[in-house]
């Protein structure tokens, strides 16, 4: 049998990362492959299972900052020009020292009460969503919940105008859209988001707000502040992170949810397990599959595998999450699953800064999704459902559903 090489492009991938990601992990689980970008071929390697991914995730010959195993000239040939290179100026593209400070930095707007004081405003938000979800025939989940939540959400903490709202959006979207052929509008995106950004920081330095933005711009910690670079990189990550992975996970979490009735049905008569059943929908849906951006800083041998200097390491997430050897029958889909150590939202020093904000939008989320429309059901078959070509997170194009009236099993669950 011919050796199966990674691909993160293959519609296969696409269409069930578990799957290829699986075959992986059984067979080859710390696999090497070429990537090849814009002319231009990469060593790299794929991990899979979770023991290894965690391995690799704490190991400080790895490296979040490609600048330390690449020449500004190599830096170049990955497409990012000068004036959109603001994307790897934020704390996950960062190690130590620079990763403590711009995370301490960016911790001030992200405190626990902080967080807790917008339970209210996201309850809001998603009632009136429903509401308007209510008066749909057969509304997708993704146009009409799923996008729209967080990214109000996020639209308000960063004080977006509400008028802005609509270009902002095509924007992240684009932004995140890792599609062959789809570089120079995500590039121009940039841009925009850049030239739109700088205008609101200016702003803010004159007339702070109560918003993100003002807060990142005025945060200071032992006489550090963040540089003008380091704040767009900043909000483009919080836009990037806070947003697309909360997207997925209401999303693919509400497929999950109707895929299986009966995990539905005890959601629904016990809403206290939603702490449980939110955490395995992060585990079972892995909103963000696979996560890459990490280099070998230096020569080692791993397992008997020659890992060499400026070596690009992806951590297979999906795969790492449905491991047998680290949770009983992984592919079993239940949401009082405990204890349930998935690590969706990463491990050590890098993990997700906005992790409470997903989790508690997600908590309110699915809970009034629920009590709302007691009887939804999927309105197009399982393998109908299309998928977002993107080759790090894990998100759906459309999710049509029927607000069903009266207590029927959907012919599609």
């Amino acid at each position: 049998m011919e050796k199966l090489v990674f691909n993160a492009h293959s519609s296969e991938f696409h269409e069930n990362p578990f799957t290829v990601l699986g075959h992986f992990r059984e067979h080859d689980p710390i696999h090497h492959f070429e990537l090849h970008r814009f002319g231009v071929t990469y060593r790299a390697w794929l991990i899979t299972r979770y023991d290894d991914c965690m391995a690799f995730l704490k190991d400080n010959r790895i490296t979040r900052d490609v600048k330390n195993v690449m020449s500004k000239e190599q830096i170049k040939k990955l497409n990012v020009s000068d004036d959109i290179d603001f994307v790897s100026d934020h704390m996950l593209a960062k190690d130590t020292p620079d990763h403590t400070r711009l995370r301490s930095l960016v911790h001030q707007a992200f405190t626990p009460r902080i967080i807790e004081n917008l339970r209210t405003s996201i309850e809001q938000i998603t009632e009136r969503l429903l509401d308007d979800m209510e008066k749909e025939n057969e509304p997708d989940i993704m146009k009409s919940f799923a996008s729209p939540l967080p990214f109000i959400v996020i639209s308000e903490m960063m004080g977006i105008p509400e008028e802005d709202r609509s270009q902002f959006q095509v924007w992240t979207n684009a932004m995140v859209d890792t599609s062959e052929g789809n570089q120079e509008k995500t590039n121009q995106s940039l841009r925009e988001f850049k030239d739109y950004i700088g205008k609101l920081i200016q702003e803010r330095r004159i007339h702070p707000k109560d918003d993100m933005i003002s807060k990142l711009v005025h945060a200071e910690e032992d006489g550090h502040k963040l540089s003008e670079k380091e704040l767009y990189s900043m909000l483009f990550l919080l836009v990037v992170a806070g947003l697309e992975t909360t997207v997925n996970l209401l999303g693919s979490g509400t497929l999950a949810l109707l895929q299986h009735r009966e995990e539905l049905e005890k959601l629904k008569q016990h809403p206290d397990m939603i702490d449980t059943a939110v955490e395995e929908l992060l585990r079972y849906t892995a909103p963000v599959v696979m996560m890459a951006n990490r280099w070998a800083i230096e020569d080692f041998t791993y397992q008997g595998h020659s890992i060499k200097r400026g070596d690009m390491i992806f951590i297979g997430i999906g795969s790492a999450n449905r491991d047998p050897e680290r949770f009983e029958n992984p592919e079993k889909f239940d949401i009082s699953r405990s204890p349930n150590r998935h690590i969706s939202f990463g491990f050590g020093i890098h993990f997700c800064l906005g992790a409470p904000l997903a989790r508690l939008e997600g908590q309110i989320a699915f809970n009034a999704l629920l009590k709302r429309f007691p009887y939804i059901e999927l309105a197009v078959a399982s393998d109908e459902m299309k998928w977002r070509k993107n080759a790090f997170l894990r998100g759906l194009e459309s999710l049509p559903v029927s607000l069903a009236k009266k207590n029927s099993l959907s012919r599609y669950s």
